[in-house]
């Protein structure tokens, strides 16, 4: 880290930092030792300050970039040449809901408030029966979630309100009553996941709100009938969309999986019924295990507004970790994070959907920017991002697995084996502000050397190629 280090660097307990790697040396993921970190609850001040200052810095760093003021919505792009699209600027909102969670600040509420303010103006005042506003079902229930979830933040009335016409509104319009399930447009073309299980998200929270069991007997139903028709029972894979008397199809998205997850998670709240919780790990499974490349998830935005998708994941797989208590889970992600977040645009503290390459220096979307700010809102405190010390890397761009942090020293081989290091195996650094590393193609402080002072994200580019063949290490 070359850039915040100063806070982010503090005396901190032992944290993890072995995680899944393609290469034919690997290293076996360690698991996080949270009662170590527990045990000492005088460090959980700082490790909470650490991440706490880093998930703020993301945060203004989004909003400086993308956030429009005057009209508390986000622009589309860095140029702020226009809107963002409708449905992501509830996502957009479901941001400032965490930041809120996560600081209590009242600032940060009023800006809730705000931008529910920014809708009102915007979307006709939230009239759901404004079709050239609002001409798509899972548009509405985007807003529908967040809406209810602004009311249990906030206790406004007015948002409750307008969560349950929308909700109506939704019902009364996208749902079978004959063969089941949500339509997802005007024109009942097919059943998508991204109306389906946000449905039973935001039916779950009126339930919650209101105890109108109603509710809950809808979300019932489309669970049952999302899980029967647009999943894979055997796997977890979730399927976009399924289109009449078709089998299910589509390709795998992670915020499908995210509201998924999310859906399954609600039911298994407040039923107790474990099966629920399976099939939300299930869900969870399949994304680490068949959508990322060396355990990063896909970069997902390439057109129209895919990149916030990981942003939604992020809200849901982190309740899963979070409020159900499934740190399995934690090494994966904490993983992801580190590694988009080394690889940001440092000038702007921007962050971009392909976490595993370098942020564009230039114009990027909001959407492309969104995911890992949300996953830093919802992160652990107890659990330290960038610990102290020089860490190693298998892969390029900070990916792969890694060493566990290195303090100052001189290291041999036998010695960075302590901290997971594997010879000939190094492809990029983290290295702390002010530090030297000095790195060796051979053991014992032999062979061509390379002098490193800030993070090196491709030993490839190296003079000569430092790319698998580091041994030994000085690190002053």
């Amino acid at each position: 880290m070359s850039v915040q280090k100063n806070f982010i660097f503090l005396a901190l307990g032992a944290c993890l930092a072995f995680w899944g790697c393609s290469k034919a040396k690997q290293i076996t993921p360690t698991a996080i030792n949270s009662d170590a970190v527990n045990k000492d609850q005088s460090k959980i001040g700082t490790l909470s300050v650490a991440n706490d200052n880093l998930a703020d810095l993301a945060y203004s760093a989004f909003n400086t970039a993308c956030f429009n003021p005057n009209t508390n919505l986000y622009y589309s792009t860095t140029n702020k040449d226009g809107i963002a699209a409708i449905w992501t600027q509830a996502i957009y909102w479901d941001m400032a809901m965490d930041v809120y969670n996560r600081t209590k600040s009242q600032a940060q509420l009023a800006r809730v408030n705000d931008m529910y303010q920014g809708g009102f103006n915007q979307y006709d005042g939230y009239n759901w029966n404004n079709t050239t506003t609002w001409f798509i079902y899972d548009d509405m229930m985007w807003w529908v979630m967040a809406l209810a979830r602004a009311n249990q933040i906030t206790g406004n009335a007015t948002y409750l309100q307008k969560a349950q016409a929308g909700f109506d509104r939704v019902w009364a319009g996208s749902y079978d009553p004959v063969d089941g399930g949500m339509f997802w447009d005007f024109n009942h073309s097919g059943k998508n996941s991204c109306i389906n299980f946000p449905t039973v998200i935001g039916a779950m929270r009126l339930y919650k709100i209101t105890h109108d069991n109603a509710y809950l007997t809808k979300a019932q139903s489309i669970y049952a009938w999302s899980k029967a028709n647009l999943t894979n029972t055997s796997t977890g894979e979730v399927y976009d969309n399924k289109i009449g008397s078709n089998p299910p199809g589509g390709q795998a998205y992670t915020y499908n999986a995210g509201t998924a997850i999310g859906a399954a998670y609600a039911l298994y709240t407040q039923s107790h019924n474990t099966a629920y919780l399976d099939d939300a790990k299930r869900y969870a499974d399949y994304v680490q295990n068949n959508l990322c490349t060396d355990g990063i998830l896909p970069a997902e935005g390439d057109f129209n507004e895919q990149g916030v998708m990981k942003a939604i994941f992020a809200d849901y797989m982190m309740q899963l970790i979070n409020e159900g208590g499934q740190s399995q889970y934690l090494t994966w992600i904490k993983g992801n994070i580190t590694t988009g977040w080394l690889n940001r645009d440092r000038a702007r503290n921007l962050t971009y959907r392909n976490y595993a390459v370098t942020c564009p220096t230039g114009y990027i979307q909001s959407y492309e920017a969104s995911s890992l700010v949300t996953f830093l809102q919802l992160f652990p405190k107890n659990v330290c991002l960038f610990p102290p010390g020089v860490t190693f890397y298998a892969n390029t761009m900070y990916g792969g697995a890694s060493t566990k942090p290195i303090p100052k020293g001189n290291y041999t081989l036998a010695q960075l084996k302590a901290y997971g290091f594997v010879d000939d195996w190094a492809s990029s650094a983290s290295i702390p502000d002010g530090w030297v590393v000095t790195m060796y193609s051979d053991d014992n402080f032999q062979g061509t050397s390379w002098q490193l002072t800030s993070d090196t994200p491709h030993f490839p580019n190296l003079t000569p190629t430092a790319n698998d063949v580091v041994s030994s290490v000085k690190i002053q």
